[in-house]
């Protein structure tokens, strides 16, 4: 999976020899709590010369919601508010990335609060693509040696590497805040290396992870390239016949996954 490899824009900022990260559009998902601190921190991040885009975008279905009213002082250059549901939005703009190459250098600044929004477009591409046969979501097992796990209504299963409440501004440091040592763990890793007692997560599905790396003061984002290859891998695999694929959006500590299962033609 790509990754930019910056830790933060504060040790950007102090190293001169660090180049720029630019972005195409950067769509931060929420414009609430969340997406607020979010938009701040890039904004931050921006006049420290550690990051710059075309376009910045809030997406959120509440007109007034609290990156609408931001005082002056912390509205970045070239913001905008999209007022649209999520799944909405992402079902009218990642079809013209994956129709095309204008918009590879965009990324996603997901919510820790937000659905599982990748994989719903994944399903609903899949859908699109072989409406005769049999495309869902099947349950995920438990996953061996990942302590915290949560199984949600929708088929999403929701692991963690953390078993406290870690703070949203944490960038997942080699050393672990928390318990003082070092960070043993990844996710990404966990999901496509054999534990070891030889077990692998969901080993019949192909994993297809979207890694949410922290880039800016903060910020985690995904990158669009990475979930529209994923979308061009399940029409490639499922055009050969019955396929499963392990959907998910993880940073090293915590993930939402779900399987997405494409039957026989």
């Amino acid at each position: 999976m790509s990754t930019v490899g910056v830790t933060s824009a504060a040790d950007a900022a102090r190293d001169p020899r660090r180049p720029q990260q630019r972005y195409g559009r950067i769509v931060v998902v929420g414009g609430g709590g969340y997406g607020g601190y979010y938009v701040r921190q890039l904004h931050r991040a921006e006049r420290a010369g550690a990051i710059t885009w075309e376009e910045l975008v809030v997406v959120d279905r509440d007109p007034a919601c609290a990156v609408s009213v931001l005082d002056a002082d912390d509205r970045p250059p070239r913001l905008g508010l999209i007022v649209a549901g999520w799944d909405e939005f992402f079902g009218r703009y990642l079809p013209t990335v994956a129709d095309g190459d204008q918009h590879l250098a965009d990324a996603i600044v997901p919510s820790p609060l937000m659905p599982h929004l990748m994989a719903d477009w994944l399903l609903a591409r899949a859908r699109e693509r072989w409406p005769e046969r049999t495309v869902q979501i099947a349950p995920i097992a438990e996953l061996p040696s990942i302590p915290w796990q949560r199984s949600g209504d929708d088929g999403t299963r929701y692991v963690s590497f953390a078993e406290w409440i870690c703070p949203i501004n944490c960038i997942e440091p080699a050393r672990c805040p928390e318990t003082r040592g070092p960070r043993s763990w990844s996710l990404p890793v966990a999901l496509t290396h054999p534990s070891p007692a030889g077990e692998r997560p969901a080993s019949a599905a192909f994993p297809l992870l979207f890694h949410c790396t922290h880039r800016a003061y903060g910020v985690g984002m995904i990158d669009v390239r990475d979930v529209i290859q994923a979308d061009a891998t399940i029409a490639a695999r499922g055009a050969a016949g019955e396929a499963a694929f392990l959907v998910g959006t993880v940073s090293h500590c915590h993930g939402a996954l779900r399987c997405i299962t494409i039957g026989s033609p």
